[in-house]
């Protein structure tokens, strides 16, 4: 597939990695050539200095051919601009990000009158993701796939935990439960029958709910919690403002702490029944008189991820039962790990992860991206013309870092082992490395790599 993305910002950066380790063709356009010049020191990729609004330069890295266009600068205007220009010259798929607020009333009207097939909206997305997550009745973390059917947890080998020192080959794991993944020291593995387990290593299990949340439990980690009903959000920007307002179409109380005093005057009129507070949230006396420690959760929004972090901490520290942290920096997540903070939302790879559902489509139904985009974890409903299917797993010849870790059949959830045989139309539950990602195409979609090259050799 042959993909340009405009914008080398953080967003544009993860998703130039993300399509180029699938063997995808990659062009990023940026103006700023100091962010060109370290994609491309680190990334397999076309760059070009420019604004994605010239039309020489659209046309000289034939954008006609092009399978998607991603728009992702920091002007909304520009991206919609980019995205409408680049449909008209013959782009098959054009995605614009938009975060403006007052742009979220009209989505639908400019994706029909400018021709914009997919607009993605960080702040949305990750207010969505925040707001699944605050009324999840699980204390650890947990996506659902299989609509639902399957779930993966991760969780901390605590002090005194029996799994301690044990091969996973002689962990006593329910029928439907199965070890996909393993954290260690900021690095992921994939484990096999003979992996030690060590104290303070995190698992990644997936399988059934109920049994996942029963092996969780017998090892030690509280699962049932209740659902939030009082929530502190510290920090007032774009996603706060989404999340609160998701929040008041249900019977949850909201308060917001927000520094800015014109950001509250804008956030107490528009949010009407919300308890806007102007103040310093690093101010661990105002977070006390403002009752952190009677609030069910709290949410950290700030726009500086070691306040965030820090601010988590405090609400730990202060008996807050769910606390979630909005951290950008990938290399702060082995930190946040050891911290034993449970719930983490990255808005890069929230909003990477639904551009990718909605650029292969069918493909892939859910993707749940880990530890900064170090594995993936998707859901695929395989073809007839996908080298996994009709023959026992054995036979596949898997690469070690991709792992299957569930099928379902028939609405039927199976745990795979050698001898399973997946059929066309089941969908599978993959947990695949980094590295490997490129190798999912091959086995489990039914296509070659490297669909347009002519760029690279220069047709």
């Amino acid at each position: 597939m042959y993909v340009i993305i405009v914008g080398a910002g953080k967003l544009g950066y993860q998703l130039s990695e993300l399509f180029s380790l699938k063997d995808n063709n990659v062009a990023l356009i940026d103006i700023n050539n100091e962010a060109l010049l370290k994609a491309s020191a680190h990334l397999d990729l076309l760059t070009v200095n420019d604004n994605g609004l010239n039309l020489s330069s659209l046309q000289e890295i034939n954008v006609e051919k092009a399978d998607v266009l991603i728009a992702v600068t920091s002007s909304d205007e520009l991206n919609m601009l980019i995205a409408t220009l680049a449909k008209k010259l013959g782009c098959k798929k054009v995605i614009s990000r938009i975060r403006n607020p007052e742009h979220m009333d009209q989505l639908e009207f400019l994706k029909q009158n400018l021709n914009i097939d997919y607009v993605s909206n960080p702040e949305f997305e990750v207010a969505k993701e925040i707001f699944k997550t605050l009324f999840k009745k699980e204390g650890v973390n947990t996506e659902d796939f299989a609509k639902g059917k399957v779930i993966m947890s991760d969780m901390k080998v605590v002090d005194k935990s029996a799994l301690i020192d044990q091969p996973l080959k002689g962990i006593d794991l329910p029928h439907k439960v199965l070890i996909i993944g393993i954290l260690r020291s900021g690095v992921m593995i994939i484990p096999h029958g003979n992996t030690i387990v060590l104290k303070e290593d995190i698992l990644y299990v997936i399988g059934v709910k109920d049994e996942v949340h029963e092996f969780i439990k017998q090892n030690g980690i509280s699962v049932a919690q209740k659902s939030a009903k009082r929530v502190m959000i510290i920090g007032g920007g774009k996603a706060a403002f989404y999340l609160a307002k998701k929040l008041l179409k249900t019977d949850v109380s909201v308060k917001i702490i927000e520094r800015d005093k014109e950001r509250c005057k804008y956030l107490a009129q528009e949010l009407k029944r919300v308890l806007v507070i102007h103040g310093d949230a690093t101010d661990i006396n105002l977070l006390i008189e403002e009752g952190i420690g009677d609030m069910d959760a709290v949410v950290t929004l700030t726009g500086f991820d070691e306040e965030n972090i820090l601010l988590s901490m405090v609400a730990k520290k202060n008996s807050v039962p769910k606390v979630v942290t909005k951290v950008s920096k990938s290399n702060y997540v082995d930190i946040i790990e050891q911290l034993g903070t449970e719930h983490v939302i990255n808005p890069i790879l929230v909003t990477a992860s639904g551009i990718m559902r909605n650029i292969y489509g069918g493909k892939i139904l859910s993707i749940a991206m880990l530890l900064g985009g170090q594995a993936e974890v998707v859901e695929i409903i395989v073809n007839e013309k996908s080298l996994v299917v009709n023959q026992p797993l054995y036979s596949v010849n898997l690469p070690e870092g991709i792992i299957v870790g569930s099928v379902v059949k028939n609405g039927k959830v199976y745990i795979p082992n050698g001898e399973t045989v997946i059929e066309p139309g089941n969908r599978v539950i993959v947990f695949c490395l980094k590295e490997e990602t490129h190798r999912l195409e091959e086995f489990f979609y039914g296509t070659k790599r490297g669909f347009i090259n002519e760029l690279w050799h220069g047709k």
